[in-house]
C-alpha cells in the first residue's frame, strides 16, 4: 500500500476530528495514517437557513479547530461534516426512528443533494488551513414502507445525515443513480481530502522555507 502520509511528505501528525467509523475507514483505505479525537462542538449552532455549501464547511471548520485545540502537539486535524438537502430542506441526522421513517419517505422515489464539507487545521504556529466542499446528486427509488421500517429496526439509519447510508447493506439498494463523488455521500470526498491536503502541504513548507 502506498503511504500517503510519505508522499505528501506530511509534517506533522494527521489527527481525524470524528468518531465516524466510516470516515475513519476511508481514511485508512487510501493509505493515510492518523488518531482520533472526539470534538465537542454544538452543531446546533449553526444556521440551517446558510447555503448548504457554507453549513458543511462551517461545520467542518468547527470539529477541525476543536479538534486542533485539543491536540497536545502540532498535527494537521481533519474536520468534516455531511448533510443532506431536499427541495432546500436540510435532513441532517434523524432525532429517532419515527423522524428516520418520516425521512426516507420523504426522499423516496425523488432527487436529493449531498453536501460533505472539509476542514483542515494546522495547530502549528501559523495555524494553516483550507476550507472546502462537494456535492453529490442521488436518486432514490421508490420504497415502500415495509423496507423502510425494516432498515430503520436495524438502527443503521439512526446516526446518519438523511437516514440512509449508501454503504449499508440494505441502504446501497435505495439508490438508482447518482451524479458526483460517490465518497461524498459516504462523507469524506477523499480525491479533494487529498488535493487539499496536498495544497497545504505546501503552503506550510513555504512558510517553513
Amino acid at each position: 500500500m502506498i503511504h500517503l502520509n510519505d508522499l505528501l511528505h506530511i509534517p506533522y501528525p494527521l489527527v481525524l476530528a470524528s468518531q465516524s467509523p466510516r470516515r475513519s475507514a476511508l481514511l485508512r483505505h487510501v493509505g493515510l495514517s492518523f488518531s482520533t479525537v472526539v470534538p465537542d462542538v454544538d452543531e446546533d449552532s449553526v444556521d440551517t437557513t446558510l447555503p448548504p455549501d457554507e453549513y458543511v464547511q462551517r461545520l467542518a471548520r468547527m470539529k477541525a479547530e476543536r479538534g486542533a485545540e485539543m491536540s497536545e502537539r502540532p498535527s494537521i486535524v481533519i474536520g468534516s461534516d455531511t448533510t443532506v438537502v431536499l427541495d432546500g430542506e436540510v435532513l441532517n441526522k434523524p432525532h429517532d426512528a419515527d423522524d428516520a421513517v418520516r425521512m426516507l419517505r420523504t426522499l423516496s422515489g425523488r432527487t436529493h443533494t449531498v453536501h460533505t464539507g472539509i476542514a483542515l487545521v494546522a495547530s502549528d504556529p501559523l495555524h494553516h488551513h483550507m476550507v472546502a466542499s462537494r456535492a453529490t446528486m442521488v436518486t432514490f427509488r421508490e420504497l415502500d414502507d415495509a423496507e423502510i421500517k425494516a432498515y430503520v429496526a436495524s438502527g443503521s439509519p439512526l446516526d446518519k445525515a438523511g437516514a440512509y447510508g449508501i454503504q449499508d447493506d440494505f441502504g446501497a439498494v435505495f439508490v438508482s443513480r447518482v451524479e458526483g463523488c460517490y465518497y461524498t455521500i459516504v462523507g469524506l470526498p477523499l480525491e479533494l481530502l487529498y488535493t487539499s491536503l496536498r495544497h497545504l502541504v505546501r503552503e506550510i513548507a513555504d512558510a517553513r522555507a
